[in-house]
């Protein structure tokens, strides 16, 4: 079966991806499949840059809401849900349009990756209950490879519980546009400055504290930039100048891992910093009309 099209808009947080998302897919009949690892949690809005409800309606939107904050979801997940959504949407004759910042999810789409089973939940509590030492000793006793990082536990316990078992992934999708947009540093660190004062504006600390109040400060969904900094702040750890600065430096260190993660990537067409929408069009147009 031949792959439909599928065009893809990367890059870090901040720098553009929902309005060139939706000016492609108003200009190629699209649907968006959002790629973030926040906005699929329910209730997760002001703080995660969640596409309004104005840009949902500019566009229509997939993997949005998708589960609630107490609830897990993983890359495997996004796969699954992912190419469905593609599925769907090009046997409408839309074009898909896959925009995000967060790499694995991304990546598990285009280049099909093939994960790992999940842990059975006894295997893992006893897992959990053993030193690393303890962990290292088990691998070489059932002549597993050590991992890279032989000191981290996570590591160690995926390799006994998978039995060493080690993700796979293919050659890029066929039939893929990958775009990506890379505001120079200054830009990108004034855009998330100013973006913190906008969601400040737009009530993130109500939000914040709602979402705590019905969750508790633990849930992992919440370990994000923006609720990161509202927890110390509602807690009374820091006044909200140190809130919003955190939450900035927060930001740009995501920016920054983000940054990394796509630069490694050698399928992406980088977009100019001066007519990025109007370089996509037109990278679109012709992907578009050569297949």
């Amino acid at each position: 079966m031949v792959a439909g099209p599928l065009v893809v808009i990367v890059g870090e947080t901040a720098s553009g991806k929902t309005a060139l998302g939706i000016e492609l897919a108003r200009r190629f009949d699209g649907e968006i499949i959002a790629a973030d690892s926040r906005t699929v949690y329910r209730g997760l809005d002001i703080g995660t840059a969640k596409p309004s409800r104005d840009e949902q309606a500019a566009a229509r939107h997939h993997l949005i809401d998708v589960v609630g904050p107490d609830e897990t979801f993983n890359a495997a997940d996004f796969k699954r849900l992912a190419l469905a959504a593609i599925e769907d949407i090009s046997a409408r004759g839309k074009l898909p349009i896959m925009v995000g910042g967060t790499g694995l999810y991304i990546d598990s789409v285009i280049y099909d990756y093939q994960f790992r089973p999940p842990a059975d939940k006894a295997e893992r509590e006893r897992l959990d209950a053993l030193s690393v030492e303890a962990l290292q000793a088990e691998i070489t006793a059932r002549g597993l490879p050590m991992p890279a990082n032989a000191l981290n536990r996570r590591h160690l316990t995926r390799t006994l519980e998978t039995d060493g078992a080690e993700h796979s992934k293919s050659e890029l999708r066929p039939n893929t546009l990958v775009l990506g947009l890379a505001p120079e540093r200054e830009v990108l660190d004034q855009r998330i400055s100013d973006r913190v004062d906008v969601m400040m504006a737009a009530g993130l600390i109500e939000e914040a504290r709602r979402l705590f109040e019905a969750y508790g400060p633990d849930v992992p969904a919440l370990e994000t930039p923006g609720y990161s900094a509202l927890r110390q702040y509602l807690d009374g750890s820091l006044d909200l100048d140190q809130t919003k600065a955190l939450f900035a430096q927060n930001d740009r260190y995501l920016a920054k891992r983000q940054r990394t993660w796509f630069k490694r990537n050698n399928s992406i067409h980088w977009l100019p910093q001066q007519g990025s929408a109007e370089k996509a069009v037109e990278l679109t147009t012709t992907f578009l009309h050569t297949k």
